[in-house]
This record gives structure tokens, C-alpha cells and sequence, in this order.
């Protein structure tokens, strides 16, 4: 697809989406375009987050002060950080003799069926982005080149992504690859000014056009997936209307993902969609008909994907802390007893009839540090069950799709 038709479609897409939110949200107005000023609230709505006058690079999941918490710990051999660091440079994400395997085409069907390059996107986007932090931690420059060369490989050749899993693949590889150029372009002098071009403008005209809208009727993991794309690449680019969409969008679909008991006597909808009626959401939330606080949407479904929307939400708020906007206090808890809520199953205690039928698919993933870290390190939030879980499972290493390695990143951060 020639790079016209892939500005027009952005277009087309952006122009098409609808936004329903009870936040005070600036619509987006198409690429590059400024944010308005910001609206009076109402009463009784929430203070919408704007985009900051000024953005904080590296800004996305990882922060300047954070990198240099943990090249300390690790040159130190403190551990859980060496012990995650040691993990990370033996996979194959660290390796310097990684060959990038562009595609032009990324054709994705549900359950990888086909996987025309799925599976080579999402891992070269992890590798550039586990190379980054080999290189800020190490300082050995031949890190950076080898995430440069898989950079720019992908962006001299992806055009599209297509099939039925589109937004969602592009979603976990669109949430890598900023977090690796980030700490490239801001930390490294060696990428030239011709490959952060080519690499802002893949993002804009391959990635964005895929995931700006949503995906309101799909299970939540992939709006919300798609917003940490989507703000991630908004960092990368600047682009103060593509943040504020993205956030307003998150913040529909928080509530619409995990339950809070002050939400009413039954979930919220997600918003742009029509299911609304107790009987809609029993169905959306796989027949869960018993709600309590920190109940996820894709509980009875299986706490893998679960964990894939825990993941995107504490990536948000972090990305979103780093551009100086705590949403913590927001979310905190709602995110909280979610942690609680699927931690306590996942060592063991006894599932009640009530719950699911009282049978679970555990299996939540490497994916409770970024929050545990923000809500009781930083906090001070007592999260017994959280913690003991995370404890068990450092170092965390990664679940081949957007997470990766945050045992290093993120255990005892204070930054």
C-alpha cells in the first residue's frame, strides 16, 4: 500500500470513530494536528487529562531515572535486578546476532491462524526494545546498533497489517516498539535523523490507522492494548491529539473491564458499544453473573487474558506518570483488587461455586510488577496476596508479546 493511500486511510479511520466518554475528551482531529484547548467540565465529570506542554523522554513504560535505578542495582549484583538482568541476556531478545525478518504484510488470523509474520513482528519488537535496555544498562554500543538495525529493517518494509487479529497484533507490536525507540532516540547519538523519520512515520501510517478507534465489542485486553499503542506512539511523535484520545478512550474502558461494587449491581457497558442490560454484560463477561470487586471481564474466560488487560492498564499509568500525570489515584482501586482478586486464585486458595462455575483457567502471566510496584512501593498500599505472588514469580521474564523483563524495570523502583 503506497504511503498516500495509508495517510488517507488514516484519515478515514480517525474520521470514522466515534468517541462516548464521561471524561471531558479533546476529539481527535487527524494526524499532527494541535489539541484544542481544553473544555469547561461539567459537574460531576472527570478532570480530563491533556497532554503535558512538554513531553518526557524516554517517557514510555520506562523513565531516564528509572533506567539509571536499575544499571545501578544490576552493577551492584543486587538482586532481584542481576538475576533479571541475567535472564534477559540470555534469551534470544538480547542477542547480537539476531537477523531481523521484516514483512510487508503482517497477516494475522484468530488463534495465529495464519501467522503470516505475527510471530516475527511481536519478538523483533520485543528484541529491539530488550536491546535498548542492554545497551543502557551495559553502555556497549553494539546493543543500540543491533536495535537500530531491526528498527529500521521493519520500517523500510511493513505496510499493513491484515485478517482478523489486526488490531491486536498491531496493538503488542506497536506497544514494544516505542518503548525501544524511546530509549534509543533519547539516550543514544547514533540513530540518524533519516531512520527516526522513517521509524515516526511506520508508527503513524501502519500502526496508528489500526488501533486509534478501539475496539469496543471485543473482549477488553484489545481496546485496551490498543491504547498503550496508541499512547506510547503519541509520545514517540508528539502528538498531543492522539494522547488525549487515547487516554479518554482508556478511561471508558477501565470501568467497562474491572469491577469496582460502587459501579452498581452490575458492570458497565464498554463505551461506543450497545451492550448495556444486565443480560448484555452477563453474556460480555462470559456469564459471570455473580460480581465482585476486582472481577475482570475475561475472568471466566481465563486469567491469561486477564492479565494481558492488567498488563496494558499499569503500562498506561506509567507511561502516563512519566509524562507527569499520576492516574494512579484514579485507578488505583479498581487496579488493586484485581491484583488481589486473581493473585489469591493463582496460589491456590479454593474457587467458590459462585465464581465461574467454580472452575478457572489460572495462568495470569509475568505481569503484577509494574502495578505492585506503583501501588505499594510507591504508595504504600498493603497488597499481601499481590506481593507473595510476585515474589514467586521473579525474576518475571516475558510472555512473547508485549511484556517483557519488568522484575528489572520495575521491582522496588522508586522512580
Amino acid at each position: 500500500m503506497s504511503r498516500s493511500r495509508l495517510r488517507a486511510r488514516t484519515s478515514r479511520m480517525i474520521a470514522a470513530g466515534v468517541l462516548l466518554s464521561t471524561a471531558v475528551i479533546v476529539p481527535y482531529a487527524g494526524p499532527g494536528a494541535a489539541a484544542p484547548a481544553a473544555q469547561a467540565a461539567p459537574p460531576g465529570a472527570e478532570v480530563r487529562i491533556a497532554a503535558p506542554p512538554t513531553f518526557t523522554h524516554p517517557g514510555v513504560l520506562v523513565s531516564r531515572p528509572q533506567l539509571d535505578f536499575v544499571r545501578g542495582r544490576v552493577n551492584a549484583g543486587a538482586q532481584p535486578w542481576k538475576g533479571a538482568y541475567d535472564q534477559m541476556m540470555a534469551s534470544a531478545f538480547a542477542s547480537l546476532s539476531r537477523t531481523p525478518k521484516p514483512r510487508a504484510v503482517v497477516e494475522c488470523g484468530s488463534y495465529s491462524n495464519p501467522n503470516n509474520g505475527c510471530t516475527d513482528e511481536r519478538q523483533d519488537a520485543l528484541a529491539a526494545y530488550s536491546l535498548a535496555l542492554a545497551w543502557y544498562i551495559t553502555q556497549d554500543s553494539r546493543y543500540a546498533e543491533k536495535a537500530i538495525q531491526i528498527m529500521d529493517a521493519w520500517s523500510a518494509t511493513i505496510r499493513d497489517h491484515t485478517n482478523s487479529n489486526a488490531p491486536l497484533q498491531t496493538a503488542w507490536a506497536g506497544s514494544s516498539w516505542p518503548r525501544a525507540a524511546e530509549i534509543i532516540r533519547y539516550t543514544y547519538g547514533g540513530w540518524s535523523s533519516a531512520g527516526i523519520s522513517r521509524f515516526g512515520a511506520m508508527l503513524r501510517d501502519v500502526y496508528l490507522p489500526e488501533i486509534i478507534n478501539g475496539n469496543a465489542t471485543s473482549n477488553g485486553n484489545w481496546e485496551l492494548s490498543m491504547m498503550e499503542a496508541s499512547l506510547g506512539i503519541a509520545v514517540f511523535l508528539e502528538d498531543r491529539a492522539v494522547y488525549d484520545r487515547a487516554v479518554g478512550k482508556f478511561r471508558d474502558r477501565l470501568p467497562a473491564f474491572l469491577y469496582l461494587s460502587s459501579d452498581g449491581a452490575y458492570p458497565r457497558g464498554p463505551a461506543g458499544s450497545s451492550i448495556d442490560t444486565r443480560a448484555e454484560i452477563v453474556s460480555y463477561w462470559h456469564d459471570q453473573e455473580v460480581f465482585s470487586d476486582g472481577l475482570s471481564q475475561e475472568t471466566c474466560r481465563d486469567f491469561t487474558h486477564t492479565g494481558y488487560g492488567i498488563s496494558a492498564i499499569s503500562h498506561v499509568a506509567e507511561t502516563l506518570r512519566h509524562q507527569g500525570q499520576d492516574i494512579y489515584p484514579e485507578i488505583q482501586d479498581r487496579l488493586r483488587h484485581a491484583l488481589g482478586f486473581h493473585a489469591r486464585y493463582e496460589l491456590g486458595d479454593a474457587v467458590p461455586s459462585t465464581l465461574c462455575g467454580g472452575s478457572l483457567t489460572l495462568g495470569l502471566g509475568p505481569v503484577t510488577e509494574v502495578a505492585f510496584n506503583a501501588l505499594n512501593n510507591r504508595r504504600g498500599i498493603p497488597m499481601t496476596r499481590t506481593q507473595q505472588l510476585t515474589e514467586r514469580q521473579r525474576p518475571a521474564g516475558t510472555n512473547y508479546l508485549f511484556v517483557a523483563w519488568e522484575t528489572l524495570t520495575h521491582a522496588g523502583n522508586p522512580n
